[in-house]
């Protein structure tokens, strides 16, 4: 038996393809609990993604798949196994991630990006959610908190940085009283928001994330979720960007 157990830690640790880097073990969550969550990620900072793959590598059900530090390195492992949830720096040494998103949105349309990067710019955050962006970081987060937008993201929430999200607020808002005065009626009866849905759609404004408005509502993750698809259906949208933009423009924000 000590035999058996002395082989089988001296298994060597399967390699990243095109990198030296050791790919982190699977996560420890047992069947019990299914099949973790798989993960894979984009970032050419060797600091970032180390600590990336530790905590990914030591949170329950997560399971880190591959690790790319360049756009072309990235382009070769996307096709080799399905994903659940990318992250994406937009930086890179030899391209822009705005491609990655692409193709990943192409080969796996399960998977749900998401960016993490240094820029908070209109152009950039707009750039990324037309590729298909799902969820929108920047870099003041700890690796910790990365992996619970992680889970957020997988759990269907569309993490967005709180800045991030007031830019666009305050650019849509902006724009949108010249357009509603020329804009021709909708074709399809817009139905308002239920109060919940409401005050919802507020906190997702505001960068809050599925727990976070699930705990400030009083209710589950799961009716958090129901609410946003519900949004999500009323205003005809996509994603928490432009849910906040279309909700903002009627005025589903106002608190009165």
């Amino acid at each position: 038996m000590r035999k058996k157990d002395t082989q089988q830690r001296s298994e060597p640790a399967a390699q990243t393809p095109g990198t030296n880097e050791a790919l982190p073990r699977a996560s420890r969550a047992s069947a019990a609990d299914g099949a973790p969550i798989r993960v894979a990620t984009v970032e050419d900072d060797a600091v970032c993604l180390q600590a990336l793959a530790h905590a990914v590598e030591t949170a329950p059900g997560l399971s880190m798949v591959w690790m790319a530090a360049n756009r072309r390195e990235a382009l070769s492992l996307l096709p080799r196994q399905p994903l659940d949830v990318l992250l994406v720096d937009l930086g890179l040494p030899d391209g822009s991630g705005l491609d990655v998103i692409t193709a990943a949105r192409q080969t796996w349309p399960d998977c749900a990006v998401m960016v993490s990067t240094i820029f908070g710019d209109e152009t950039h955050v707009l750039r990324a959610i037309e590729a298909g962006a799902m969820g929108y970081v920047l870099k003041d987060l700890s690796a910790q908190e990365l992996v619970a937008e992680i889970r957020s993201l997988h759990a269907g929430g569309s993490p967005i940085n709180p800045m991030v999200a007031r830019k666009l607020l305050l650019r849509h808002t902006v724009q949108a009283a010249p357009v509603e005065a020329v804009a021709a009626p909708a074709s399809v009866p817009l139905v308002s928001p239920s109060a919940r849905e409401a005050e919802t759609l507020r906190l997702v404004s505001r960068g809050y994330t599925v727990d976070e408005v699930a705990s400030a509502l009083g209710v589950s993750p799961h009716t958090v979720q129901t609410f946003v698809r519900r949004i999500y259906t009323k205003l005809q949208v996509n994603s928490r960007a432009e849910a906040v933009r279309e909700g903002a423009r009627h005025g589903w924000l106002s608190e009165d």
